[in-house]
């Protein structure tokens, strides 16, 4: 039996599964400290953390509960890999998901994240029949806000000091959007 794949596609992007040729690029976008600011991985990453995560990646089936999946956002027109969306339904719910999404700072405010975003909820309410999908974000993290509203995503919550990150208590903003909102 062949492996589960997801390949989604923009008019300008290509949401693909990870290939070791990704790792360069990867390791770079995820070394960058304004990019690396609002995530959960340290910096610097190395190259060889990205072939590891790759590696591990590819081990997975999208669509497990709990488990987050995580797709390269390639250029089509280049075939450059520029970052990546991921999901993750959840575990105790397999009608709702996360979604997270990072693109390398020489490509933002291109409109790519949107479009990547944009494609992977079009997936997870089509294909993956989800009734919820929600993000969470830093409050700091205006761009995101930004995109988050932008694809239709309202935000339900704002918690104070809610989250133990990188040696400090950070505030969280939930945002969400259901199924009948996306259609």
């Amino acid at each position: 039996m062949s492996p589960v794949t997801i390949r989604l596609e923009t008019s300008r992007l290509q949401l693909r599964e990870f290939k070791g040729s990704d790792k360069l690029a990867f390791a770079r976008y995820r070394s960058d400290p304004a990019i690396a600011k609002y995530q959960n991985w340290d910096i610097p990453y190395s190259e060889a953390a990205a072939a590891d995560f790759i590696e591990s990646l590819q081990q997975l089936t999208p669509g497990i509960l709990g488990e987050w999946y995580q797709l390269a956002i390639e250029l089509k027109a280049t075939g450059e890999m520029i970052g990546d969306c991921a999901f993750c339904i959840l575990a105790d719910d397999s009608k709702q998901a996360e979604i997270g999404f990072t693109i390398a700072q020489t490509h933002q405010g291109k409109g790519y994240a949107t479009e990547a975003v944009t494609c992977l909820l079009e997936y997870l309410f089509k294909n993956q029949n989800l009734h919820r999908v929600r993000a969470n974000c830093d409050p700091e993290n205006i761009a995101s806000i930004k995109l988050l509203k932008r694809v239709g995503m309202r935000l339900e919550g704002h918690f104070i000091k809610s989250l133990w990150f990188k040696n400090n208590w950070v505030d969280e903003l939930w945002f969400a959007i259901l199924d009948d909102e996306w259609n």
